[in-house]
């Protein structure tokens, strides 16, 4: 028989939970990260989604010189399965926020049973009939039933 892997939940992050999982070690998001890293969930990436966590991680606020800014981008990068969306067709309602759209497209196109986000524009979208869930790091690791974990060592 083939293995069970339609039964891991598929996650696509906004880029501010990735920053709070690997910059800022936020203990509310980390047990997503944790299951990310075992396997116990996938996390499925786009080239705008990769692209903009690259472009975020140079703010100046966030003080990473450029090898900081490589390691976030390759612990993130070793995880996240890719996905191609430029064929995809399904109509989506618009997001308020024009830069948040194509975290829906990619959720949508990837099958992604949680988009995970602390976006107010993305969270609003929950009330739409998407297929997917958008919902905080609290609510993901409440839905996936994870334990908060000790927070990770620097």
């Amino acid at each position: 028989t083939a293995p069970a892997q339609a039964a891991v939940p598929r996650l696509v992050l906004d880029t501010n939970v990735v920053l709070d999982c690997l910059h800022f070690r936020d203990a509310a998001a980390l047990p997503l990260w944790q299951a990310l890293v075992t396997g116990r969930c996938r996390c499925l990436v786009d080239d705008y989604a990769l692209a903009e966590l690259r472009r975020v991680l140079a703010y100046p606020e966030f003080e990473l010189d450029a090898g900081a800014q490589a390691e976030i981008w390759q612990q993130y990068r070793r995880i996240t399965e890719w996905v191609e969306v430029a064929g995809f067709q399904r109509k989506l309602p618009r997001c308020r926020d024009p830069d948040d759209q194509p975290f829906l497209v990619l959720a949508a196109a990837s099958g992604a049973s949680l988009l995970v986000s602390k976006d107010r524009a993305l969270l609003e979208m929950n009330r739409r009939n998407l297929g997917f869930a958008v919902v905080t790091p609290v609510e993901a690791c409440r839905r996936l039933g994870l334990e908060a974990e000790s927070p990770a060592p620097d």
